[in-house]
C-alpha cells in the first residue's frame, strides 16, 4: 500500500504523477525529453538505460515497465533487457552501449564513481560527448524516479502482464502529461476504468 493517501488507482509512478499535477507535469516532460527528446541514443537505447539503473537500484516497477518499452522500441524480445543483467559482455548491444552501460552503473552508485578511465574506454568505443552527457543524465535521474517510486511505496500492477501493455503505451505515446486543466477528468476517468476491472 501507497505510504500516502493519493486516490489515484494506478500502480507506481503514475499515481503519483497525478495525485500531485504541478510535479507530475514536470516530471513527465523530463522523462519525455530525456527519453523520446532529440539524442544521438535511440530510444530504445535510452530506455535500456532507464531499465538497467532501476534494475540495479532494484525499482520493480520502473524496471519492468521501461524494459517493457525498451523491447518494443528493439524488437528483440527482450534479449538486450535479459542479458544485460546476466552477462553484460555477452549482451546483443554495441560495444558503445556496453560502455554507456558501464558509466550509467557507475553513476547509479554515485557521481564521483566515474572516473576519466570509464569516459576514455566509451569514446574508444565510440561514444559521443553527447551520448556520454545524455547516458550520466538519463541514469542520474532514474535514480530520482526510482527513490521516488519506492520512498512512498506505491503499488505494483495487479499481474506482470500489465507492464507489456504500459511497455506499448511507454513506446508509441511517450511521456506527455495531460493539461492541467484536464487532470481532474482524466483521474474521474481511471477511477471509472478500476471500478469496471474490480466488477
Amino acid at each position: 500500500m501507497t505510504y500516502i493517501t493519493t486516490d489515484i488507482p494506478q500502480p507506481g509512478i503514475v499515481e503519483l504523477l497525478f495525485y500531485k499535477g504541478t510535479t507530475g507535469k514536470a516530471l513527465s516532460k523530463l522523462a519525455q525529453t530525456l527519453l523520446h527528446g532529440p539524442s544521438p541514443l535511440s530510444s530504445g537505447e535510452r530506455e535500456l538505460i532507464a531499465s538497467y539503473v532501476s534494475s540495479l537500484n532494484q525499482c520493480e516497477f520502473c524496471h519492468e515497465s521501461h524494459s517493457a518499452s525498451a523491447n518494443v522500441h528493439l524488437k528483440d524480445q527482450g534479449a538486450a533487457v535479459s542479458a544485460i543483467k546476466l552477462n553484460m559482455t555477452g549482451a546483443p548491444v554495441s560495444e558503445k552501449m556496453k560502455a554507456l552501460l558501464q558509466i550509467a552503473a557507475r553513476v547509479q552508485k554515485g557521481g564521483k564513481e566515474v572516473r576519466p578511465v570509464h569516459i576514455e574506454e566509451a569514446k574508444k568505443a565510440g561514444a559521443s560527448d553527447e551520448d556520454i552527457h545524455d547516458t550520466v543524465l538519463i541514469a542520474a535521474a532514474f535514480c530520482m524516479y526510482n527513490r521516488y517510486v519506492d520512498g512512498l511505496g506505491t503499488n505494483l500492477p495487479d499481474s506482470k502482464e500489465e507492464y507489456e501493455d504500459m511497455g506499448q503505451r511507454m513506446a508509441k505515446v511517450g511521456y506527455k502529461y495531460p493539461p492541467l486543466f484536464l487532470r481532474k477528468y482524466v483521474v474521474r476517468q481511471m477511477k471509472k476504468a478500476e471500478k469496471k476491472k474490480s466488477r
